[in-house]
């Protein structure tokens, strides 16, 4: 098999742009994919999981393919949410650093439409889109995707559920001689009926190694915990991983705000990632995170789709997700490009039955993780404590007499003895209370 991107028959400006992004060695996938788009002949189905390099596997050749001298929109790249059709469309951009003429434009949801009304008044090549945004233009007669060349679906297997009607709409509006490459994780009954409705006869399919490839480099853990410990167990994980990045993921989007508030009042660095934020929050939210500012990210699923930062240390599963699937996209936001990673899923009891079957149905291990013991959970709430009132600001509302009063109470004492006896005092109130936070 191919070992270069030359040896793909990628072009020099993009193998040049690959270069600068320190790019050298093609994945699995694209070194299937790649040939196969490039022949200008069949549609293409790749099975793939999250973490493989499906977006250069469909992007690099597409760009190739793509004539620059053309006004009309060549391709369609379909992402089943903004966070993924923002993703894609700034690997596609870093992607043509060295081809300035390809005019690429994201279209999502959850954004004014107005400017992109504008932009799209503007030559533009290829377009990467949330369904419902591309079939609003396309309404509105902004867009006009008759001339289109290529489709791509990628993670096509959340779009023919949620988004059916969307992309049946589009389909039916675009030329029947164009390309199609779908890229799913799983091969579902919708994806084979999609593939038999709006896909040639002629098509490839291709699979990376579906068994381990997508788990490369991540350790599966679990730990089983009583309800009553779950949060304080969690914080004594953060507390261990504190200055690297990790998501915790939650089921349903009230979790993610109470879990988010939990963390927020114990210090922690962390941020809050749902459906119902607005896209200006979100994208302030995914800023600070990629950037740094923030070490910790509390999301449901939405955040385990086109979500990729760099060195992302762990993934907490505060919940056990509903389907494999989700599960595979959640873990795959660590051990990104070759990196190791840890997903982490916490249990109760009752569900410990579960993992056996993920590791069935899913090709991997999980390992028991080992659950701090009562004294340094208790050790870590104090610290945890500690640090609230080191980063508490002053109340400059209180009056310098009264201050003066209550240093006097603690005149006689060294800076060591008054922590003990603030330590000894919270101790006292804590050691045997539940605390009600939990």
């Amino acid at each position: 098999m191919p070992s270069q991107f030359s040896d793909l028959g990628i072009s020099k400006d993009l193998q040049k742009s690959l270069d600068e992004l320190q790019i050298t060695e093609p994945t699995t996938i694209q070194k299937k994919c790649i040939p196969i788009i490039l022949d200008k002949r069949d549609d293409l189905v790749a099975l793939a999981k999250t973490g493989t390099g499906k977006t250069a596997a469909f992007g690099l050749p597409l760009l190739q393919l793509i004539n620059s001298k053309s006004t009309a929109v060549q391709a369609v790249i379909l992402a089943p949410t903004r966070e993924l059709a923002q993703q894609i469309h700034a690997n596609l951009i870093s992607y043509t650093s060295n081809n300035p003429d390809i005019s690429i434009v994201a279209l999502c949801g959850g954004i004014p439409i107005k400017p992109q009304i504008e932009v799209l008044k503007t030559p533009t090549q290829m377009i990467v889109a949330t369904p419902g945004r591309l079939v609003d233009l396309v309404k509105r007669e902004a867009l006009d995707i008759t001339k289109l060349k290529y489709l791509v679906l990628d993670e096509a297997d959340e779009m023919v559920t949620a988004l059916k009607e969307d992309l049946d709409t589009i389909i039916a509006g675009i030329p029947k001689t164009r390309r199609t490459f779908l890229f799913t994780a799983t091969m579902s009954g919708a994806i084979k009926q999609l593939v038999q409705n709006y896909m040639s006869k002629h098509v490839v399919h291709k699979e990376a190694d579906m068994a381990t490839l997508g788990h490369k480099g991540i350790d599966h853990k679990y730990v089983v915990v009583e309800p009553i410990e779950k949060l304080d167990v969690l914080m004594y994980f953060l507390n261990s991983k504190e200055g690297q990045q990790g998501i915790i993921f939650c089921k349903t989007k009230a979790a993610v705000n109470k879990l988010a508030k939990k963390l927020a009042i114990n210090k922690f660095s962390s941020g809050a990632l749902h459906g119902s934020l607005s896209q200006g929050i979100r994208d302030r939210i995914m800023g600070q995170f990629r950037e740094g500012h923030i070490n910790i990210l509390v999301a449901t699923d939405l955040a385990s789709r086109g979500l990729d930062v760099k060195e992302l240390s762990y993934v907490v599963n505060y919940h056990l997700p509903d389907t494999y699937d989700a599960y595979v996209h959640r873990s795959g936001r660590t051990a990104r490009a070759g990196a190791k990673g840890l997903s982490l899923t916490i249990l109760q009891k009752e569900e410990v039955a579960e993992v056996f079957d993920f590791e069935k149905e899913l090709g991997i291990s999980f390992s028991k993780f080992q659950k701090a013991d009562a004294q340094s959970i208790e050790e870590n709430n104090t610290l945890l404590w500690a640090k609230k009132i080191f980063k508490t600001k002053p109340n400059r509302e209180i009056s310098d007499e009264f201050k003066t009063k209550v240093k006097t109470v603690f005149h006689h004492l060294t800076k060591e003895e008054l922590v003990e006896k603030i330590l000894a005092n919270y101790l006292s109130k804590h050691s045997k209370a539940d605390d009600p936070g939990k």
